[in-house]
């Protein structure tokens, strides 16, 4: 059926199929647009229907999407930006105050700028003051009460489990230089955070409980400062899996290398907050849903 030039697309059905190409299934996108897996097939016919085109590779119960269906989403992502600005814009009175908010430092580069990017579009009288650091630093200065949240990381089964809401989930893995030769060293040389990093901890247990020496041999509390290590072959690394680039190689059991597990990224936020506060609170949480 050929698309109509001037039928509008709706936005119910805009919100599902971004939904489901997040998740990749019906059932997970049915949870989040708060429809049972019928009701969002239903949509999804009835959107390419009006488009003429096919937008999901349907295999079992997993979903990707066609190449009509990749150009459908960028602009559907900015329909739904653009709808929520519109609607924050009017709806309420608007919001205003400051926030003071950490994060640990390599998400200044990775999170940060999408997070206050979109935040800045629908909440614009709310300042947002940004910190970053440590996050045993960024913990004591929200205990003292100079943060209303922070964002902090925690390795699988650590100290911060319980503490906080869990907003994403990735694996730990070891990283070398791309057809490196660090890994090969008979004392093998870490490029690693500071103390108090989880990501250091983990990784100095897994050697400990593996019964493989190793040595310290670069220290940066900012994640660059591993990554220029790992660069010239004279480290290997403990990093999130999404930091991994073509530069790079994923080291592991056939390296000869102890698994690292896993890391949370949790937010804790003070315990008295205001609006601006708690909207922005749910704003990072609503950001890390869509990563």
């Amino acid at each position: 059926m050929a698309a109509n030039a001037f039928q509008l697309l709706e936005i119910d059905l805009i919100r599902t199929f971004v939904a489901i190409s997040d998740f990749g299934n019906f059932s997970a996108a049915a949870q989040r647009v708060h429809r049972t897996p019928s009701a969002i097939s239903m949509q999804v016919k009835k959107l390419e229907e009006q488009l003429g085109r096919s937008l999901f590779n349907r295999q079992g119960r997993t979903v990707t999407l066609t190449s009509d269906g990749e150009t459908l989403l960028g602009y559907a992502r900015e329909m739904l930006k653009l709808n929520e600005q519109a609607v924050s814009r009017f709806q309420g009175p608007a919001i205003e105050g400051k926030v003071s908010f950490g994060a640990p430092d390599d998400f200044g580069t990775r999170f940060l700028p999408k997070i206050l990017k979109l935040f800045s579009t629908t909440h614009p009288l709310v300042e947002v003051n940004v910190k970053l650091g440590p996050s045993t630093h960024l913990l004591d200065e929200l205990a003292a009460g100079r943060l209303d949240m922070t964002l902090f990381t925690d390795a699988q089964g650590g100290s911060g489990e319980g503490i906080g809401e869990v907003v994403y989930h990735e694996p730990l893995v070891w990283a070398g230089a791309k057809c490196g030769h660090a890994h090969k060293q008979p004392v093998i040389p870490l490029a690693l955070a500071g103390h108090g990093c989880c990501w250091r901890d983990s990784a100095v247990e897994a050697f400990a409980q593996a019964g493989i020496n190793y040595r310290i041999a670069y220290t940066c509390e900012n994640c660059q400062g591993q990554l220029a290590a790992l660069l010239g072959d004279l480290a290997i690394a403990p990093l999130p899996e999404s930091l991994l680039t073509p530069q790079f190689e994923r080291l592991g059991a056939n390296h000869a290398l102890p698994d690292l597990g896993s890391y949370d990224i949790r937010l804790l936020r003070s315990p008295e907050l205001g609006k601006a506060a708690n909207a922005f609170a749910d704003h990072v949480i609503e950001s890390f849903k869509s990563l």
